[in-house]
């Protein structure tokens, strides 16, 4: 993959369905403060926000044609004034934030497999979203998938968290995370359906695919995965995280792409494994 500027990744997929901004939710926006900003001090104990408020305007201006707020940096570091965030603004954040801590892992010589380090970046701050969500949403989560009643209570906290993520603005249209698959992944054909979910993770893998509908971060994700090499994937890691507390391993399959998506529907295929 070719690594593009912000300004050529831009020019060569725009969002225009994207510029007519939403609200986000307060707990959503909140939730994600604190988790993106504990674990960006960890890599920049400076706190030096002067970088992070130059992505931001640059990325404002770039994708969506905008000044943005003089006080939107300091107000999410701050987590105050949390009701009145756009979903443009978040997506301003979130590509400033996550450009911020993929470059300064960059430049840390003791850093021997950088992909894998800005993938367990992204862990983290979806380890830490997922822990205040589940709080919030009192999610009842079996310890370990062992038969049907713990995939009914795996189902249904998917789903809460899918409601969760409608509600407070980060998917503008559906959620959906099914266990019915028919999908190829190269050559090799996956049919499965939720009935042969269990018996499949006994063996080996499992398979689900989950699919949203207008993603808030799908123009950052699409552009630091051009400028960068690697996305934040902020739902997928707390889903990613939802699994881990019950004992799986599971994430969307490691050749995931998100530039060749509508907006209205990305889909992502996922492995679990126990």
């Amino acid at each position: 993959m070719s690594i593009l500027s912000l300004q050529e990744a831009v020019a060569r997929q725009p969002y225009p369905d994207f510029q007519n901004w939403w609200p986000v939710g307060q707990r959503f926006v909140d939730f994600m403060a604190e988790a993106i900003t504990t674990e960006w001090r960890a890599l920049e104990p400076a706190e030096d926000l002067r970088r992070v408020a130059d992505f931001v305007v640059e990325y404002t201006r770039l994708v969506y044609g905008r000044e943005s707020r003089s006080s939107l940096v300091a107000d999410f570091v701050a987590r105050r004034s949390l009701d009145n965030f756009q979903s443009g603004e978040f997506d301003a954040l979130s590509y400033a934030f996550y450009r911020g801590a993929f470059e300064r892992l960059a430049g840390d010589t003791k850093i021997s497999h950088l992909p894998q380090a800005r993938r367990d970046f992204t862990r983290r701050v979806g380890r830490r979203f997922f822990q205040q969500m589940a709080d919030a949403l009192a999610l009842s989560l079996p310890s370990r998938l062992a038969d049907g009643g713990d995939f009914a209570r795996l189902q249904k906290a998917l789903a809460r968290v899918g409601d969760f993520l409608l509600t407070e603005g980060y998917l503008r249209d559906h959620f959906a995370f099914r266990f019915d698959v028919a999908a190829s992944r190269g050559s090799q054909p996956i049919a499965q359906t939720s009935a042969d979910f269990m018996p499949a993770l006994a063996r080996d893998t499992a398979y689900a695919l989950y699919e949203m509908g207008y993603p808030i971060i799908l123009p950052s994700a699409v552009y630091l995965y051009q400028t960068i090499g690697e996305a934040q994937h902020h739902s997928s890691r707390t889903i990613e995280e939802l699994f881990a507390r019950c004992g799986c391993q599971a994430s969307e399959t490691d050749d995931f792409d998100p530039t060749g998506f509508p907006s209205d529907r990305v889909v992502e295929l996922w492995e679990i494994r126990r």
